[in-house]
């Protein structure tokens, strides 16, 4: 076997294996993270806390956050369905966005100092690449009237 063999086999494998493990991958995270908020054992509880004190209200908390791992876990559902991704997609940057924004309202909880996150702000910062495998999957769905 040649390296372009090779090559050409490990990006048809890629090519065909993309799709089903990018959908896989967010139903477990965005599931179980979703189920660890309805449970009340996320360790995202504290400071989703610190950004509701500080944004809408602590009274709200409850609600919100049950709401919040309610949506979590019907993204990672509806991921799996390759006609939910028109339906999906802006669900989940709108999501992203809420979920981002402890960077920039709370940064006392999420920087120590400049350019240097916190724990919890460097589990924000990897959604970065949530952002970008949601981009791949996008970018391989059919257009409205075509089939793949």
């Amino acid at each position: 076997m040649t390296i372009h063999k090779l090559d050409s086999d490990l990006i048809r494998f890629f090519k065909r294996t993309y799709l089903p493990l990018a959908r896989m991958a967010f139903f477990i995270v965005f599931f179980w993270f979703g189920y660890l908020k309805l449970a009340g054992i996320s360790p995202a509880g504290p400071l989703a806390e610190v950004l509701m004190a500080k944004t809408v209200g602590i009274e709200h908390f409850d609600f919100l956050y049950k709401l919040l791992g309610l949506i979590e876990c019907a993204i990672g559902i509806l991921f799996l369905f390759p006609k939910a991704v028109r339906i999906i997609i802006p669900i989940l940057f709108i999501h992203m966005i809420i979920v981002c924004s402890p960077l920039f309202l709370v940064p006392e909880a999420t920087w120590q100092s400049f350019a240097v996150p916190t724990l919890e702000g460097q589990y924000i910062i990897k959604n970065i690449v949530i952002i970008a495998l949601a981009f791949g999957v996008a970018a391989n769905t059919a257009p409205l009237g075509k089939k793949r």
